[in-house]
């Protein structure tokens, strides 16, 4: 079924094969998010889960901003566009096993910032805008943003943004760890795909695993988390692709993965 709200492909330069790319497609109303692409990002982040061909997903926007936040006529429902699709509204994004890289340009503000915290490396541009300004508007961020962003940035930070709904921009996010680099406008899309590159040339189940060891670790004791690290290399040891790097550093040659 064609995609009205966003777009996803894996076409793209040589080399790009393992990357997808997922971007937002409502320039016209500054990609606001509405009840119809969370149902689309939803089946989007279905149909990567289940294409092996897929190592690293790159998350983009059309147009000058990223993404203003909630559709405004959404809200003037009786519900909120996220309460109809599930407790976190972005989740099959944070739940991806692949790595999701972000480009953010302009502003990501409201479910536009909630929805590149739930992808694991983000890149600004430098006129990027970045906040949660639900509390201007006598409500609370409704995507996973009180959450995701103290676990990013820490509670104190995290409460200033969110309790005066004030912005950062791209240098202040930067400095308190909300984004990873910040790159010329013009220089955006190339930053974001030489991240996925360097990912995708990597083993891919030794990725996944380590996604899978930081994002649950998280959520254990110290110790239990340090167990579950074990318990993954010791899977991982098991793997074609653990063999191929053995073998191909000991033949001081590129390793070819294959994901088994």
């Amino acid at each position: 079924m064609p995609l009205r709200t966003l777009s996803l492909n894996k076409r793209g330069p040589p080399g790009r094969a393992g990357v997808a790319f997922l971007a937002l497609t409502r320039p016209d109303t500054q990609n606001a998010i509405d009840g119809a692409m969370l149902a689309e990002l939803a089946g989007a982040c279905e149909a990567i889960e289940v294409d092996q061909e897929v190592r690293v997903v790159v998350v983009t926007a059309n147009g000058d901003s990223f993404c203003r936040g909630w559709d405004p006529d959404s809200l003037g429902g009786e519900d909120p566009p996220a309460a109809g699709a599930r407790v976190d509204p972005f989740g099959c994004l944070a739940e991806l096993p692949r790595p999701v890289v972000c480009a953010i340009q302009g502003d990501a503000l409201s479910a536009g910032l909630e929805l590149a915290l739930a992808c694991d490396i983000r890149v600004a541009a430098e006129d990027a805008r970045l906040g949660l300004p639900e509390t201007k508007l006598g409500l609370v961020p409704m995507g996973g943003g009180t959450q995701r962003l103290a676990r990013l940035v820490g509670k104190g930070r995290a409460l200033e943004m969110i309790l005066t709904g004030e912005p950062v921009d791209a240098r202040e996010a930067l400095r308190i760890g909300l984004v990873s680099a910040v790159v010329p406008l013009d220089k955006l899309a190339a930053a974001a795909e030489a991240i996925a590159d360097r990912i995708a040339e990597r083993g891919p189940i030794a990725v996944r695993y380590a996604k899978e060891a930081v994002t649950r670790g998280l959520e254990m004791t110290l110790d239990q988390a340090l167990r579950y690290e074990t318990d993954l290399t010791i899977i991982l040891q098991t793997t074609e692709d653990r063999a191929e790097g053995v073998r191909a550093f000991l033949d001081k040659r590129k390793p070819e993965f294959k994901g088994r």
